[in-house]
């Protein structure tokens, strides 16, 4: 198991050309929120956007799309009611947060599946459903990245005692299901065909909710920017990460809010970038 560092990073991650376009760095889609959880979506979609995808389209309920709109004008929107979207006109696809466990999610999710063949990446609600019907883990596509935390990945795999346990079984999975595991906690770790890196930048702020949800949307913009999807998962953690590090020059671990991190990732970047 190998630290992540930011020597890492620094080979992994790609400065802007100064004469790209919008188009040069992918289109993104997230299919997020639902009734009383379109925070979720929101959140998601602002990290996604400040982590650098040129365009992104968020797939809601119709009756919460008036939440994006408002909240999110950089991003436009297709409804989750028109189940014939094309899925692979996107660049990669985010899956999960606030979506619910209903029968209209599952089918949602079951329809992603089956006909994605972009990257991919799983995370909340698309977890929990797959938990609830185990014999979706062989449908999810190879390569896919997933982003549990403690409960989630025991909801998937079983109950364990303790981290380690938790780990070990991270690294059999990933291996078994030839996917890409995100275990979130004090110290995430990422984990793909046996090679696994531990990530040590962030602090207790972001033991709250939307955590993830962030988290989501930054992984699924650098997938979408053409980051190979191993990549794309350690970039992801670590700037998630240092953000929330960054954050703490304003805020306490106690007052730190998710929103408070996404408008540090500018300074995330900077300090890899720059340093």
């Amino acid at each position: 198991m190998k630290k992540l560092k930011k020597s890492l990073v620094k080979l992994i991650i790609r400065p802007r050309e100064a004469n790209s376009n919008k188009g040069s760095y992918g289109h993104a889609l997230i299919i997020a929120g639902n009734k009383g959880r379109m925070g979720a979506a929101v959140i998601a979609a602002r990290a996604c956007l400040r982590a650098g995808c040129g365009l992104l389209t968020l797939d809601v309920p119709s009756d919460e799309r008036n939440i994006l709109q408002t909240a999110i004008p950089e991003a436009m929107l297709i409804m989750r009611e028109n189940m014939e979207n094309d899925l692979n006109s996107f660049s990669a696809v985010g899956v999960g947060p606030g979506i619910g466990t209903g029968k209209d999610s599952e089918q949602m999710l079951i329809r992603v599946l089956a006909k994605c063949t972009k990257p991919l990446v799983l995370d909340a609600d698309a977890l929990n459903i797959i938990a609830l019907n185990k014999s979706l883990l062989t449908k999810i596509p190879k390569g896919t990245i997933i982003t549990p935390h403690p409960k989630e990945f025991d909801r998937l795999f079983g109950n364990h005692k303790d981290t380690k346990e938790r780990m070990d079984t991270a690294v059999k999975k990933a291996k078994e299901y030839n996917l890409i595991i995100v275990l979130k906690g004090h110290r995430t770790l990422i984990t793909y065909k046996g090679a696994t890196f531990l990530n040590y930048t962030g602090n207790a702020g972001l033991a709250k909710g939307g955590s993830g949800d962030a988290l989501t949307g930054i992984i699924t913009s650098f997938l979408t920017q053409g980051y190979e999807p191993f990549n794309a998962a350690k970039l992801g953690v670590y700037i998630h990460g240092l953000a929330a590090d960054e954050a703490l020059q304003n805020q306490s671990m106690e007052s730190m809010l998710i929103t408070d991190v996404i408008e540090c990732l500018g300074k995330a970047f900077k300090h890899i970038l720059n340093n």
